[in-house]
Formats: structure tokens, C-alpha cells, sequence
């Protein structure tokens, strides 16, 4: 029974460690996660940060870009169908890490903080009782025989407190079956909600190709410069002139020409902003950081950012146009570093 015990305690502290990474995979997450909520409660907010969920980031990243391209775009209306999914979908799996927490993680903390607790409690009790039994009889004859009986007596107490509570846990391990179960029966609620989402996501997918498909092709009529030119040359001859109509025309060509596919450059920081900050600690951000919880600062790259303290190794806490928050640290460069 002893093995028994030690083997379910090891389980028990595995499983929740290891159900808690199945959850939030992320390790920088839920390591930034759990700063947040311990600042949170250092503050009193009751409120608490939920873990960002990869689907939520991949929905919003595409219903960003396919509302961008616009409704009479077949990929923009596709992009937005699929981010409206998955934001879904990120719900749903916020629904699955409660329902876990509440139904498995938590029981099984109980469980190891109260019933094996207690358990680990009677075998070392046991343990120091029959080392003192060991000793006083090996020294019988030498300490009076009324000693050796109270020894033997706290050892047989000792014995059976410790065998009965292994004993009653062992039999009533299907409350830990009932806890699995909970497990199993919130991850198929999770997976059978998602296969909802993504038969009816597919077929309106498979509709919109079906509708581009039967469209009539478009042709491409390019606008020349040149018949334009000539145009109203011709005009010009027959006494009119059209010089607005020219000018209109080369304009649009002008216009439209020179755009090109690139990236965009690396917006230059302004000096005087960073001029004005050099008397007290402050970073120039390298990127963008969008917040994505609770109590994080947001800004663009190139801005200028005053420090106000250091939460730990990834994050700084900073004020930018009035508003405080925290970010992390290798999204900026330090220009006046924080006070030793």
C-alpha cells in the first residue's frame, strides 16, 4: 500500500503540471500570464488575465487583414470568415481551461494538499515511532519495561492510522476515475464544438469557390497615354481643347504606376522628442507591441518611452502619452537606463 501511496502522489503532481502545459503550451505565456495576475492582485483588481490562445491570435491577425482588402475582395471575405472561426474556437478553448481547472486541476490539488498530505503525515509518525521502538529494544533491560510497552503501543497506533488511511484511499480511488472522466468529457465537448465551427466555416469556403468559379472572367483594359494624347490632339485641330482631360489622365497613370510590393521602412525617430526624454530613463521601442492583456503598455516602433521600473527579466513598466503599463523588454532599445 505504502508503494501505492508514494506512486499516486508522484501522479498527482505530475498530471497537474503536465495538464496545465496541455492547456497553455506557451511556457513565455504563461510565465508573463502569471506575472500579470500576481500584479493584478498586488493592485486588489479582482479581475484576472486569460491565457492569449492561438487561435484568438491567428483569428485576429486574419480578420485585421481580410477586412483591410474589403468585402468585394474573395480573399478578404474568406480571411474574416475564418478569423470570425477561430475567435470562436480561442472562446470555446477559454471554456475548456475553466471547465479543467474547476473539474480535474482542482480536485487533484485538494486531493494532494489534504487526503495525501495527511497520509504522508501517519508514515513519518510511523517512521519516528518505530525508530524510538527499535532503540529502547535494543537497550531492554537497561531502561525499565513500562518504557518499552508505551513504544510498543504508539507504534501499533501509529501502524494502524497510517494502514487505515492508505487503506480508505485506496478504495475510494474511483472518485480519481470520476476526476479523468470530467478530463476526458470537457476536452470532447471542446473538440466536438470545434468540428461544428469547421463544417460550417468548409462549407462556406466551398461556397465562395463555387461562386468565384461561376463568375464571368474580367478583362484587363489598360489605359494608354498615348490614344489619349492623340485624342486630343485631334480635338485641339478641330478648334477645342481638352487640357483638363490630359492632365487627369496622365495624373491617374502617374498615380497608379509606381506602386510596388514592399515592406515599409523603419519610421525615423523624431530628436527633439528624444532629446526631451535624455534627462530621465527611457527606451525607443524596435517594434510594435499590440497589448494583448490587461495592464500592458501599447506602441508603435520608433516611439519614445519612459521607464519607470523593472518587473523582472522580460518586462519593463513604462509611460508613453500619459497611459502606464508594462511591456517586454526585447521589444525596446534603452537609451537612459533605469536608476541601479
Amino acid at each position: 500500500m505504502e508503494r501505492k501511496i508514494e506512486v499516486t502522489n508522484k501522479s498527482v503532481f505530475e498530471l497537474i503540471t503536465k495538464t496545465t502545459e496541455y492547456l497553455q503550451p506557451n511556457p513565455a505565456s504563461r510565465a508573463k500570464l502569471g506575472m500579470l495576475n500576481t500584479v493584478s492582485k498586488i493592485r486588489g483588481q479582482v479581475k484576472t488575465t486569460g491565457y492569449p490562445q492561438t487561435e484568438g491570435l491567428l483569428g485576429d491577425c486574419m480578420l485585421r487583414y481580410g477586412r483591410d482588402l474589403g468585402e468585394e475582395s474573395t480573399f478578404g471575405a474568406a480571411l474574416v470568415d475564418i478569423g470570425e472561426a477561430m475567435k470562436q474556437m480561442a472562446d470555446i478553448k477559454d471554456a475548456l481551461d475553466i471547465s479543467v481547472k474547476q473539474n480535474f486541476i482542482d480536485p487533484l490539488q485538494t486531493l494532494q494538499d489534504k487526503d495525501l498530505k495527511e497520509i504522508v503525515h501517519h508514515l513519518k509518525k510511523l517512521e519516528g515511532r518505530r525508530l524510538d521502538f527499535d532503540y529502547k529494544k535494543k537497550r531492554q533491560g537497561k531502561i525499565p519495561d513500562e518504557e518499552i510497552k508505551q513504544a510498543v503501543e504508539k507504534f501499533e497506533e501509529s501502524k494502524e492510522l497510517a494502514e487505515r488511511s492508505m487503506f480508505n484511499f485506496l478504495e475510494n480511488d474511483v472518485e480519481q476515475v470520476s476526476q479523468l472522466s470530467a478530463l476526458i468529457e470537457a476536452a470532447l465537448d471542446y473538440h466536438r464544438q470545434s468540428l461544428e465551427i469547421l463544417k460550417e466555416l468548409d462549407s462556406k469556403l466551398q461556397s465562395r469557390i463555387s461562386n468565384a468559379s461561376s463568375r464571368p472572367k474580367k478583362e484587363f483594359k489598360p489605359k494608354s497615354i498615348v490614344s489619349s494624347l492623340e485624342t486630343v490632339e485631334n480635338t485641339q485641330h478641330n478648334g477645342l481643347t481638352h487640357t483638363s482631360s490630359v492632365k487627369s489622365t496622365v495624373d491617374e497613370f502617374t498615380h497608379t504606376a509606381p506602386m510596388t510590393l514592399s515592406w515599409p521602412e523603419s519610421p525615423s525617430g523624431d530628436s527633439k522628442q528624444v532629446e526631451s526624454h535624455l534627462d530621465q530613463p527611457c527606451c525607443r521601442s524596435l517594434y510594435d507591441f499590440e497589448p494583448e492583456n490587461e495592464g500592458e503598455l501599447g506602441f508603435k516602433e520608433g516611439d519614445i518611452i519612459i521607464l519607470t521600473n523593472q518587473i523582472d527579466e522580460n518586462w519593463y513598466e513604462g509611460m508613453i502619452n500619459g497611459e502606464s503599463g508594462f511591456f517586454p523588454i526585447n521589444y525596446v532599445e534603452v537609451l537612459v537606463p533605469l536608476p541601479q
